[in-house]
């Protein structure tokens, strides 16, 4: 019974048994770890530090004195990640000549097998992109597929397509990279687009339909390809059918419709339809006040109506989208009905609205912003396709 009484006492008998054991642990580990401590060179903090302090070129000798030191030490455990490291750093700064030494050199170790290997060769094939060597760097992707390198190889080799527009590969190397998270449906079609394009400017209308045809069927809301069809269509006289194929780009992102407005009109002018043609861009104009299609109504309707009408058809499309673009033709259109005195300052205003306007009227990427001037497929800043805003926006 009085030993029954006492159990609770076990608890406090073996307290400083275990802390005892914890305070062994503690020491065990930090002797570890000052052990591991002093056996990195000095030289890889001083790496380090010069990282943070984004001094690279200190960084590069500092590691590459590491790497030295290792490799008499026949620590090729450490060496492969300390190569990695240093020939992205070497290639981080254009040096791009070490970089493909340095992972040369790793690669030709016969004790490099399997996933390091893989991914060693993904390094170098990028170190040959970096220095412009492309046919060099496509061969070491190629060789990465069907290793567990395979998605990142194939996502650089459709960068390497697209550079050299080889839409073919481009393709191919899209579709297999396609799964439900992602189905490049946009990318592939305008790779169909431009292999389009190509065909139509060589005249080779059929092989430019079949490849509008193709990007439809990748992805039916391309606008692009119908723009090409109406361009096909009009160069071979049937404007019927480019009016069809113009037409049917409000289904597919009525924003677009202005990229093709003065196509549509010519097209319906081509079949003694002018005015209907001219009708056709104000009502879409009424309808999408956002269309950038006031210069090229007011262009029409002064060929077909006189200076009066043109004008006032002008100056209410211009009311009802009141941007800078708007307020410039406005004023155009009124700067003669003012009197003398005015006339000059109105004139002035005019200048300094337009010139405002030729800087902040842009078309800009919906992806990463970039700004231009010029119209672009396949933004030249972030590399996206079909991201760039139809209509000039006030940026």
């Amino acid at each position: 019974m009085e030993n029954a009484d006492l159990w609770w006492l076990l608890p406090v008998f073996l307290l400083p048994v275990f802390f005892a054991m914890g305070w062994f642990a503690a020491r065990v580990d930090l002797r570890t770890v000052l052990k591991q401590a002093k056996s990195v060179p000095e030289a890889f903090y001083h790496s380090l530090d010069a990282l943070i302090d984004r001094k690279t070129s200190i960084a590069a000798r500092a590691l590459s004195e590491v790497i030295d030191q290792e490799s008499e030490g026949k620590a090729q455990a450490n060496l492969y990640e300390l190569g990695l490291s240093l020939g992205k750093l070497y290639r981080q700064r254009g040096e791009n000549d070490k970089a493909i030494v340095l992972h040369q050199e790793l690669l030709s170790s016969p004790d490099l097998v399997g996933e390091r290997r893989h991914r060693l060769q993904f390094e170098l094939g990028q170190d040959f992109q970096s220095a412009g060597l492309v046919d060099r760097a496509e061969q070491q992707f190629e060789q990465l597929i069907g290793t567990h390198m395979e998605r990142a190889a194939r996502e650089v080799l459709l960068h390497i397509y697209q550079q050299d527009r080889d839409w073919e590969k481009a393709i191919a190397a899209a579709a297999e990279l396609a799964h439900d998270a992602q189905t490049y449906q946009f990318e592939i079609a305008q790779f169909y687009c431009e292999s389009a394009q190509a065909g139509l400017f060589r005249s080779e209308f059929d092989e430019a339909r079949q490849h509008v045809q193709a990007a439809l069927n990748a992805n039916r809301k391309c606008t692009r390809a119908n723009m090409i069809l109406g361009d096909i269509e009009s160069k071979q006289g049937n404007f019927q059918a480019a009016i069809d194929a113009y037409s049917a780009i409000e289904q597919q992102n009525h924003d677009y419709l202005s990229m093709v407005g003065e196509k549509l009109f010519d097209a319906y002018a081509a079949l003694g339809q002018a005015k209907e043609g001219l009708d056709v861009l104000i009502g879409y104009m009424k309808t999408f006040p956002q269309l950038d299609l006031i210069n090229v109504i007011y262009e029409k309707s002064l060929m077909l109506h006189g200076e009066m009408q043109a004008a006032q058809t002008a100056a209410e499309l211009a009311r009802a989208t009141p941007n800078l673009s708007g307020v410039y033709r406005l004023l155009g259109l009124r700067i003669s009905e003012l009197d003398p005195l005015w006339r000059a300052d109105a004139d002035m205003m005019r200048t300094v609205v337009g010139r405002y306007a030729q800087r902040a009227m842009m078309y800009r990427c919906k992806h990463c912003h970039f700004k231009s001037q010029v119209f672009f497929w396949h933004c030249p800043a972030c590399n996206r396709w079909e991201t760039f805003t139809p209509n000039r926006i006030e940026v």
